[in-house]
């Protein structure tokens, strides 16, 4: 299958063409040739050389089998393109990475003792959710990355593989599984499936990466760092509108957890056992690992002489029985000799380190550096007994629900709903002062109180079992009052995680996460309100900071793009004096998704585009759906995205503010208008004009992609269609597969109309990072779009008249849209500034827009009640390919 002749990816090229040949070897010669046709009329079609029909007529001629397999081919094709660029992105960007950022710091003046001191008590997390948008099988990503592999071996010059397989033929068979691999998914994926997946990254990826950078970063700055970047979970967790979460996923996936780093670690002790032949005859060896020798009763002849191998075996036994504690089985390799299990894990650090010590004695030579043995203390500092720590979240409603259901059952108070906020911060704030608890094992419980004191008390077992660091902070979704915080808190004193006296303690911090552009607005108030509390204020003073979660993904859905984005700057901004007063580190937590309608784009670009001040070290983002397999598909793409999450955390926090305050004031005002004017064009097309989410339903495959089994999460908060209770990621999904992408720009174009002066505007483009980053992503937005394929969608729907005017209105937006931002950024067409990005975008429209009419055309069929499951597969097929192609589509 040739590829559009990117003349500059030879790698598109040479998997392109082996594609054509598994097509050919098991499709036949006459398939091959009618997907070529299509290919090669539709890239000939956007050169201008042919006219539509050409494609068209290939598609007309298409059995329904025939289909099937042109999806799945041009589908295969995004995939190949995906890892190739992927592969030339982490050979250029190594801009991205510390050393770089401690040479652009030192440029400024800003020396090593700042950023080591920014260090002590910096916190860098990358957090993976579960929310549904990677829409391929964990076995296509397998298959993927065994050939980003394999063409790492090639770039070595390598011929074959360590197998004596021949890397190129081994290429061609890894094509060859994925041409025969099933796309789809037959079952619904469960929490269950979920963890696993997310455990793939975890223990494959994250555990020999992280080391392995905390080595590079320790020559970078010349000394031992501390472990600021590190793993977090929401996959078993996450509760909110998730009935399927309970509190035994919550135990499934810490136990999960602690086997797979216990593994990592049995299997890294194994190794060392094996390197450290030191001999007594030879060198001068330490007391305390002597101590530990003679401790393992290790009595094998052939090592008396080597105490090194000694004391690992002592410490792999009591490693061994850890794993049997806390994984409720044996290793996979069990140890010959007994042992105690570890009570935490700096116990197993310290027996390490007491190793490493004893090397150290030895001299200055290649034994005193770090090695597998530093990598492995390192990994010990950063993932415990833990893996990764999980966050627990839950909607403020469900709080409110069951503390009502609480205090009635304990005569405290009939009716706490229809308190007003005053009286309910009073009433908890007794009740959390109060040793007595709520609950009594004489009374029942409705399902659902029992199910949120089910997970509590799991959490507490969990603190016990694998140490507070397993969970340490509880989300609260649509958090809207101090109330729902203290509510938090009365949960936790139920199962012994908040524990009142003189001198409180929360051992999970409650943390609001304000997601409309109202709640965003009221955010500073409830911060100022909750840290007032002294009781809180104590606890927080212990702890050094207090976090607060921003949603990107219900703001843009709530108030459009350009609101979003900017309320989100504005609240960040807002709450900076609020923990200054406090005398109190500010934590953020970054809520994004894929596309950038839900906050996607470049981790990088994002932090270092944060308001002044906000970052100051701590960072906390989340990494979804398909942005994790792009992201820690492979260990060389992870090295590259944490090099970059963390270099950027260093500049945001410690490089001067280029902006003069003047300017930065002209350019809040600035925004603060177009905020306004974009706001009320987003809200008077999605929530103002009737019949708006009938067009929305009819014309883009959103009840089709509930046939894709991705998530375990239901798409709708309420049994609802109203766009209130719609999930952003359906919603931005759905927009993305018609090729409108309206959630990523719609309302800009009437803001910019409106605003008088285009030279401001243009100034704050070249000289503010938050509104260059802005206007970058929405023109990849723009760029991946189409009004000519839109209109193919919008003619799904039922009623001319609504479809005219809904969909005229998103046509004349996105030209505003489009013709304004080229006047801002001064340019002739979009992504002329940036030629790599619009190269790749462009090869890729040649195979988006056969899919796009593909889909219509089966939507048709199956809307009209054709029955055949072939239409059904190829609509789910085709939502597939599309997904793939665009990249960051949900």
């Amino acid at each position: 299958m040739a590829s559009l002749a990117i003349a500059n990816n030879p790698d598109i090229r040479f998997l392109g063409r082996l594609l054509g040949d598994v097509i050919r070897a098991y499709g036949g010669e006459e398939l091959f040739r009618r997907i070529e046709y299509i290919r090669s009329t539709s890239v000939d079609r956007h050169r201008g050389v042919v006219e539509a029909e050409a494609t068209d007529s290939g598609l007309e001629r298409l059995s329904l089998d025939d289909t099937l397999d042109f999806v799945r081919g041009f589908m295969l094709f995004s995939m190949l393109a995906n890892l190739a660029e992927d592969r030339q992105g982490n050979q250029t960007e190594r801009h991205a990475d510390v050393a770089s950022a401690l040479e652009r710091l030192a440029g400024e003046g800003i020396g090593r003792d700042a950023v080591k001191a920014l260090l002590d008590q910096a916190l860098v997390v990358p957090v993976l959710t579960a929310h549904p948008t990677e829409v391929r099988r964990k076995s296509m990503i397998d298959h993927k990355n065994r050939i980003a592999e394999l063409m790492t071996l090639k770039d070595m010059g390598l011929e074959e593989t360590e197998d004596g397989d021949k890397i190129d033929e081994a290429i061609l068979r890894q094509i060859a599984l994925l041409w025969q691999t099933r796309v789809l998914r037959r079952e619904k994926l469960g929490v269950a499936d979920e963890i696993e997946t997310a455990l793939s990254y975890f223990r494959d990826v994250f555990l020999p990466v992280l080391p392995a950078l905390y080595a590079r970063w320790d020559r970078a700055l010349g000394e031992r760092i501390p472990s600021f970047l590190r793993a977090g979970n929401w996959i078993g967790g996450d509760r909110d509108g998730n009935p399927f979460v309970t509190a035994d996923s919550l135990r499934l996936v810490l136990a999960r957890s602690a086997q797979a780093v216990l593994a990592y670690y049995l299997d890294a002790v194994h190794a060392l056992g094996a390197e450290l032949s030191i001999s007594t005859e030879h060198s001068q060896v330490d007391g305390a690992v002597l101590k530990l020798a003679d401790a393992s009763q290790d009595a094998g002849r052939s090592r008396q002489d080597e105490p090194y191998r000694r004391a690992l075996s002592g410490i792999y036994a009591r490693l061994a029985a850890t794993h049997e504690l806390l994984a409720g089985e044996p290793p996979a390799r069990p140890a010959p000799l007994p042992g105690q299990p570890y009570a935490h894990p700096g116990e197993l650090r310290d027996e390490l380190a007491a190793i490493a010590r004893g090397l150290a004695m030895e001299g200055t030579g290649p034994l005193a550096s770090g090695g597998a043995l530093g990598r492995l203390i390192r990994a010990v500092d950063t993932f415990g007994f833990h893996l990764a720590t999980l966050d627990m979240r839950q909607n403020s409603a469900v709080h409110e629900r069951v503390v009502a259901e609480l205090l009635q059952a304990a005569g405290v108070e009939e009716d706490y709903v229809l308190l007003d906020e005053d009286a309910r911060v009073a009433l908890l704030r007794r009740e959390l002062a109060s040793l007595r608890l709520l609950t009594s094992p004489y009374a029942s419980y409705s399902e659902e109180t029992a199910s949120e004191l089910a997970i509590v008390r799991a959490a507490a077992e969990a603190h016990g079992k694998y140490g507070r660091a397993c969970i340490t902070h509880y989300i609260v979704s649509m958090a809207q009052s101090v109330s729902d915080l203290l509510e938090v808190h009365v949960l936790l004193k139920e199962a012994g995680l908040y524990v009142p006296g003189d001198q409180p303690r929360a051992d999970i911090m409650a943390i609001p996460l304000f997601e409309t552009i109202a709640d965003l607005e009221g955010a500073p108030a409830i911060m100022q309100g909750w840290l007032g509390l002294p009781e809180v204020a104590a606890i927080a003073a212990g702890r050094g900071h207090q976090e607060v979660m921003i949603g990107y993904s219900d703001s843009n859905k709530d108030g459009g793009y350009l609101t979003s984005t900017w309320q989100l700057s504005r609240g960040s901004t807002a709450l900076k004096p609020v923990f200054e007063a406090a005398d109190l580190a500010m934590q953020l937590f970054h809520g994004r998704g894929g596309a950038v309608g839900r906050g996607g784009g470049s981790s990088f670009s994002a932090i270092l585009a944060q308001p002044p001040g906000t970052v100051q070290g701590r960072i906390r983002i989340t990494e979804q759906g398909e942005v994790i397999a792009a992201k820690y598909g492979t260990r060389a793409s992870a090295m590259t995205n944490l090099e970059a999450m963390a270099s950027a955390t260093l500049i945001a926090s410690l490089e001067p503010e280029k902006l003069a305050p003047a300017d930065a004031a002209r350019f809040a005002t600035a925004m603060d208008q177009l905020s306004e004017a974009a706001f009320k064009a987003y809200r008077g097309l999605v929530y103002e004009t009737e019949g708006f989410r009938t067009f929305f339903r009819q014309a883009t495959p959103i009840a089709e992609i509930a046939g894709l089994k991705i998530g375990s999460r239901p798409a709708s908060r309420k049994k609802s269609d109203a766009i209130e209770d719609l999930r952003a990621i359906p919603w931005v999904f759905s927009w993305a597969q018609a090729r409108v992408m309206l959630p990523g720009w719609y309302g800009v174009g009437a803001a910019i109309d409106a605003f008088g002066d285009k030279g401001l505007l243009r100034e704050m483009a070249a000289a503010w990072p938050f509104f260059g980053a802005t206007l970058d992503n929405m023109e990849q937005v723009l760029a991946k779009s189409d009004m000519a394929i839109a209109e193919h969608y919008a003619a799904l729907v039922e009623d001319p008249g609504l479809r005219e005017e809904v969909f005229g209105r998103i046509r004349s937006g996105w030209q505003s849209t489009h013709d304004g931002l080229l006047t801002v950024t001064g340019q002739t067409r979009l992504l002329g500034k940036h030629p790599g990005l619009e190269t790749s975008i462009r090869l890729r429209l040649p195979y988006i827009e056969p899919l796009n009419l593909l889909q219509i055309e089966l939507l048709k069929r199956h809307r009209a009640g054709e029955d055949d499951p072939r239409i059904g597969e190829g609509i789910l097929l085709s939502i597939n390919a599309i997904a793939t192609a665009l990249r960051n589509s949900g």
